[in-house]
């Protein structure tokens, strides 16, 4: 039993990345005032773990009355990763342009703790597609499904703190350090989003052909 919750734990911890979210953080928060960084870090911890319980609650029962197949929905979100890959690459997203949005609208701080904080930094394609699979009821008790939502609020609460973290590293390297970071990681996040869409194709061709 404890091999099997540290392995869940290492998967949900790896699929929600929550060190990989603290560089995204960092891009979108570097233009808002320190105070209210903390509410962005909340609003997306709170939005991602709303949308993964939703999932792990009844993901398996939306996914099976849609049809919709796995790598279709990899497909998808591969897509949508690389097209926010490519703003913080190309795009205006930089938080030097963005600073007096953010800190003049509190809409702004709730529009970049759902996207790309909440989807798709921490609730990414492949940690909804976790939950769902570590929750499937032909293969697991309600009690294993409920160590399972334990185990993915406590991932999301590491989140959390690691975001409350990046607050000191902004007053370290800045809005220019900042920009540079967003596009470093957009470079990453496109090269992620490629390689996942990639996968999922492979695994089309191999249910096609069987």
């Amino acid at each position: 039993m404890t091999h099997s919750l540290l392995e869940q734990f290492v998967l949900l911890w790896v699929v929600i990345d929550p060190i990989g979210t603290i560089p995204v953080f960092i891009a979108v928060a570097a233009g808002v005032a320190a105070a209210d960084r903390w509410k962005i870090a909340l609003k997306a911890t709170i939005a991602a773990t709303a949308v993964l319980l939703l999932f792990l609650v009844g993901g398996q029962f939306l996914i099976n009355a849609l049809g919709i197949s796995l790598p279709a929905f990899q497909i998808a979100g591969g897509i949508v990763l690389l097209l926010f890959a490519l703003t913080m690459i190309f795009g205006d997203s930089k938080p030097e342009s963005e600073a007096e949005q953010w800190s003049a609208e509190e809409d702004g701080h709730s529009s970049v703790a759902i996207f790309p904080l909440a989807m798709p930094s921490l609730a990414s394609p492949g940690a909804i597609l976790a939950v769902v699979v570590l929750t499937d009821n032909n293969r697991f008790s309600i009690q294993e499904q409920a160590m399972t939502g334990g185990i993915m609020l406590a991932v999301m609460a590491c989140a959390f703190i690691l975001m409350l973290a990046a607050t000191p590293i902004l007053r370290v390297i800045k809005m220019a350090g900042a920009a540079l970071v967003s596009r470093i990681m957009g470079m990453i996040l496109a090269a992620v989003a490629v390689n996942t869409v990639i996968l999922a194709v492979i695994e089309l061709i191999r249910t096609v052909e069987i």
